[in-house]
């Protein structure tokens, strides 16, 4: 029987190509290069996929939002819907909870949101943890192995978390949860020593309903200690490719019709309102808005920094910090009246500037521990309000388990 052919995929920006490429091999699998815009054709006589860990467009918008919208996930989507297993580590984690292949397929159920500690934002992780086995040996593609493993983390957004309030009870029920953070002896815990980002249950990873799709916090690739991991990776296709396709695991049917992105209610209108532009150009925005119009052609985005003020423009705009006038321009609203922020100046003059021209939102990421309703404002244009309404437009703005999304008045 032939070795297994596991294509690595890289999307721009991801960076663990190497160490993926390594330890597939050293598992005994021959490991395929392959990068999203590559032919398809290079993909025939694959048995699986390895999305591995990076910065793919560089977490604009959010860790794996766009990757997860890019139409080579809707194909990798229908080979594991075929039975081929899909591994992703870190941001490949990312981007198969944004594309909805994990848990449930299909919906965005989940966020691999910022990480927190006592509640409170914890910034980018990089450091050693322990995981374990949660679910049963045989239950996904890389959990047939026993004890803790220790490996490293590297992320800014890993905390898995979820505002449906059903799930984690169906991942119990559905030994779904199949990697829990814990110490040396395998002790899982949920304490900050133990999980680092806050992750609810001590998540590390979870599966699909079938097993072979996996989305994985830590970089097991990144030691030479976590063998069984992609050992257990290469039985599982080997097994399936001895046996044939197995029946489905039969599951409890989810809600199909349970709520998902929505506006909230709209933004108290605050008295003084500062809006952060760019003068130049912002590769977040562009690509927001190339994610946005993959759904709606017509859109037009605009990005700015949104920040309610109790005191005065000048106190906030004099430190660097908060404003680099080198790079950015700010407006300042006062109820209906529009000024801009004369940087040499440093006084507000009249504005004529259309740049709050169109539908603005509001969004808002947890840990909520900035100042009043600060957020990211999206100006949107080209769209109507029904259109606008879409739930796989909304949540490309805004996880609805990670984050809010208003309108500003």
């Amino acid at each position: 029987m032939s070795v297994p052919r596991i294509a690595v995929v890289s999307f721009p920006g991801n960076n663990c190509e190497v160490e993926s490429l390594r330890a597939l091999k050293e598992a005994g699998m021959e490991a395929v290069f392959f990068r999203w815009n590559d032919d398809r054709k290079k993909l025939k006589d694959i048995d699986g996929y390895f999305i591995p860990g990076g910065f793919s467009y560089e977490d604009r918008g959010r860790s794996g939002m766009v990757a997860a919208r890019d139409p080579l996930m809707d194909f990798i989507g229908q080979e594991a819907e075929s039975g081929k297993v899909v591994i992703g580590n870190c941001n490949g984690a990312q981007i198969l909870i944004e594309s909805g292949l994990v848990p449930f397929g299909g919906n965005l159920d989940m966020s691999l949101a910022r990480n927190l500690s006592g509640g409170k934002s914890v910034g980018f992780l990089s450091e050693w943890v322990w995981i374990t086995p949660s679910c049963s040996s045989d239950r996904c593609a890389t959990s047939n192995w026993k004890g803790s493993m220790h490996l490293p983390i590297a992320h800014g957004e890993g905390r898995f978390t979820t505002r449906d309030k059903d799930l984690l009870q169906e991942l119990k029920k559905n030994d779904q949860i199949a990697f829990r953070y814990c110490d040396e002896q395998g002790n899982i815990s949920e304490d900050a020593a133990i999980t680092p980002n806050g992750a609810m249950y001590a998540i590390a990873g979870i599966c699909n309903p079938a097993g072979n799709v996996v989305a994985l916090m830590p970089h097991p690739e990144r030691t030479l200690s976590v063998k069984p991991y992609f050992a257990s990776m290469k039985k599982w296709i080997e097994a399936k490719k001895l046996t044939g396709p197995q029946p489905e695991r039969l599951l409890p049917m989810r809600n199909e019709n349970r709520a998902g992105a929505e506006f909230l209610p709209a933004a108290h209108a605050h008295p003084i309102e500062l809006f952060i532009d760019t003068v130049i150009t912002n590769n977040e925005e562009r690509t927001v808005e190339a994610a946005a119009r993959r759904i709606e052609p017509s859109l037009r985005l605009k990005q700015l920094k949104y920040i309610p003020l109790k005191g005065e423009p000048s106190e906030y705009l004099r430190h660097i910090a908060n404003f680099n006038p080198n790079k950015e321009v700010a407006y300042i609203r006062r109820g209906k009246i529009l000024s801009r922020w004369n940087a040499h100046t440093k006084s507000e003059e009249q504005s004529s500037s259309n740049v709050l021209s169109g539908m603005s939102l509001l969004r808002r990421d947890e840990p909520f521990d900035r100042a009043g309703d600060s957020g990211i404002c999206y100006v949107l244009n080209g769209i109507d309000e029904q259109k606008m309404c879409s739930k796989d437009l909304l949540e490309i703005f805004a996880n609805p388990h990670a984050s809010t999304l208003r309108r500003l008045s």
